[in-house]
């Protein structure tokens, strides 16, 4: 237990799901109403989107065991990460993403979409609806009701800052973590077969959490988020 408490992977974790949940019940609290709104809504919901990407990124690492290295307690990390995300059966994507790494790039990875490479919109699509599940759907109108109906949130408040921010965060990771690294080119090799985005620390940071070092998260997968740039500097 006490080396779990000073886990440098566990305070970053922490630290990103608290900060979601402080601006997520801030905004909802807060209320949306209307154009005087602007000066304070739209950079909130762009921080919002960001760490909903934050979320993810930590559920990913979290099936690398990259948070603190005891897979059962990164196991249960993950789970509570995809479910805050957006109801996500943490156990199938832990799964899919083994089968990832394991052949990137190929007919074998349940993340590439080559009939669908030269059209990104339809290799989006594919991709999140190959996770999405009756229950996942169940259990996001179930949180649904209980904010609109049980909490008496506002449909338009609900919209902006529930809905949109996922989407949103939804299309960040497919473009970055996804689409750019592995769209076909004349680049990618084996066994990676994953591309980098050329990019000062503090972009990648904002762009996806550093996801967009993607050639060094295959070459180091158990190298959490916040690693990546000592990671590609070595290289």
């Amino acid at each position: 237990m006490n080396n779990l408490r000073t886990s440098p992977g566990l305070r970053v974790a922490a630290a990103v799901v608290a900060a979601w949940a402080g601006l997520q019940a801030t905004v909802l609290v807060i209320g949306w109403s209307g154009p005087s709104s602007l000066t304070w809504a739209v950079p909130a919901l762009a921080a919002l989107t960001w760490l909903y990407t934050g979320l993810f990124i930590t559920a990913h690492d979290a099936m690398h065991g990259a948070i603190t290295g005891d897979r059962r307690v990164d196991d249960q990390i993950g789970a509570a990460c995809l479910s805050l995300y957006a109801m996500l059966p943490y156990a199938r994507l832990k799964a899919a993403h083994v089968r990832h790494h394991a052949a990137p790039g190929t007919p074998h990875d349940p993340d590439f979409d080559a009939p669908g490479d030269s059209s990104p919109v339809l290799w989006f699509l594919r991709f999140f609806t190959r996770y999405a599940t009756v229950g996942q759907a169940a259990r996001l109108v179930a949180v649904f009701l209980v904010l609109r109906f049980g909490l008496g949130l506002p449909m338009v408040d609900l919209l902006l800052f529930w809905l949109l921010p996922s989407i949103g965060s939804a299309v960040q990771l497919f473009v970055v973590g996804t689409w750019l690294p592995h769209r076909a080119g004349p680049d990618l090799a084996p066994p990676h077969r994953a591309r980098s985005l050329d990019l000062p620390v503090w972009a990648s940071l904002l762009a996806c959490f550093h996801f967009g070092f993607h050639l060094e998260h295959h070459a180091v997968p158990s190298a959490p988020w916040w690693r990546l740039p000592a990671v590609r500097r070595r290289a």
